[in-house]
């Protein structure tokens, strides 16, 4: 305990202090939303405030909780003039609970604020026009989360509790019911999930009636019991376990699928890329590969998460092909992408397809890719801003963005997913 004292009060004593003279509390008129959902409005001597609970357009008593040169943020206190947009949030932990920012915003015009936030993204980073089509793909806004991680909260009625870590502290929160989980999920926090005593705990629904689970320590006869399951999308069935990551919202993944498998049919039919190389880096548990490889005399997946590949050499596999003779050759690499494609020579224009971490593509991939033979790439990013700023350095090297998708797979939070169609 005296560490802990220790440790903040050296905090407390280098930390900046706000002036004396600086306002706490502001009334602010919201001009537009920026990433990460807040209201972005602007001080009287000019500093930018980054609101969160405001919408553009609104007035709002804001309490000012950073203040920095040149910039600040704050919290909504009270909305003095409302957007037309606003709605009372639908779950009681709204504003507790770290997770559903935007459950404020109308879920019917989420996808339409995001998209405002993704141009200006682009135009701020890529200097880059996104197409006038851009479309932002929707589904279920309640109710449709497949995967989640939670907490252990306590023991209560002889059983655990989980729950979600609160706004801007690891203080978790117990729930009952989570308006954006599954009710499969719902059903096994409120039942099986008692029994089990585990700090953290990942489950995940298959969407056909099965929920895994893991934490750490599971012992390897109940991870293959309990953690193990299996997912048919777009006519395949894809291994996977609740370890490792995999899409939350199977309800919207078809769409992703689809575009993914319509933009490689016409790399190979225009003849920017061929049927001859598919190379997947980033690829996970192989999910694209695995719906692909018929496609394809070649294929590589590229993965440094040894769960993911065991999964891979399971998801990839012969048997797809009717006849053996022209099944693709299949190649399962445990390395870093960037590694990987920095080490070897692409010299055909093969369909490449990254799906990378919120940090986009390492310095050495982009590189890579530069120069190589691809003509075209298919890149899915779970963060817009990193994508627009990977745009920027593939732009140099010559790379076009033909088309340009969103996903809102996580409705009432201000993340989304893009696909984009680049070519050189």
């Amino acid at each position: 305990m005296a560490d802990f004292r220790r440790r903040n009060n050296d905090r407390r004593s280098t930390a900046p202090r706000r002036p004396s003279n600086e306002p706490r509390f502001m009334e602010l008129r919201i001009d537009k939303m920026v990433q990460g959902g807040e209201g972005m409005g602007r001080l009287p001597d000019g500093r930018v405030c980054f609101v969160a609970g405001a919408l553009p357009g609104e007035l709002c008593k804001v309490l000012l909780t950073l203040q920095k040169k040149d910039f600040t943020r704050g919290r909504v206190l009270e909305v003095l003039e409302a957007s037309s947009d606003r709605v009372k949030p639908k779950c009681p932990l709204y504003g507790r609970c770290g997770g559903c920012s935007l459950q404020h915003l109308d879920s019917m015009k989420q996808a339409e604020y995001l998209a405002q936030v993704e141009r200006e993204n682009f135009k701020r980073l890529a200097h880059a026009e996104l197409p006038e089509n851009f479309k932002v793909h929707t589904g279920r806004p309640w109710n449709y989360r497949n995967r989640a991680r939670v907490v252990f909260c306590g023991n209560r009625d002889g059983g655990s509790s989980f729950g979600f870590r609160e706004q801007e502290s690891n203080h978790a929160i117990p729930l009952n019911n989570c308006p954006v989980l599954t009710k499969g999920l719902n059903d096994f926090l409120k039942g099986p999930a008692k029994n089990l005593r585990a700090r953290e705990l990942n489950i995940f629904d298959n969407g056909n009636g099965q929920v895994s689970y893991y934490y750490e320590g599971m012992s390897a006869s109940e991870f293959q019991k309990n953690a193990v399951s299996v997912v048919e999308i777009g006519g395949k069935k894809i291994e996977s376990d609740a370890s490792v990551f995999f899409q939350s919202n199977l309800g919207l993944l078809p769409e992703l699928v689809d575009s993914v498998r319509k933009a490689v049919d016409d790399g190979i039919a225009s003849g920017e890329a061929s049927n001859e190389w598919l190379i997947d880096l980033f690829s996970g548990v192989g999910f694209f590969a695995a719906l692909l490889q018929d496609k394809f005399k070649r294929v590589t997946t590229v993965e440094r998460d040894e769960g993911c590949l065991k999964h891979a050499k399971v998801n990839l596999s012969v048997t797809a092909a009717v006849h053996s003779e022209t099944a693709a050759l299949i190649e399962n690499v445990s390395a870093p992408a960037e590694d990987w494609l920095a080490e070897n020579v692409v010299d055909i224009p093969a369909t490449l397809i990254v799906d990378p971490p919120r940090t986009g593509l390492p310095k050495t991939a982009l590189e890579a890719i530069a120069k190589s033979s691809v003509k075209k790439m298919i890149y899915v990013s779970c963060d817009p801003v990193t994508l627009a700023r990977d745009f920027a350095k593939l732009a140099e090297f010559g790379f076009t963005m033909k088309s340009a998708e969103a996903f809102a797979f996580y409705p009432q939070t201000p993340h989304m997913e893009m696909l984009a169609i680049l070519s050189r």
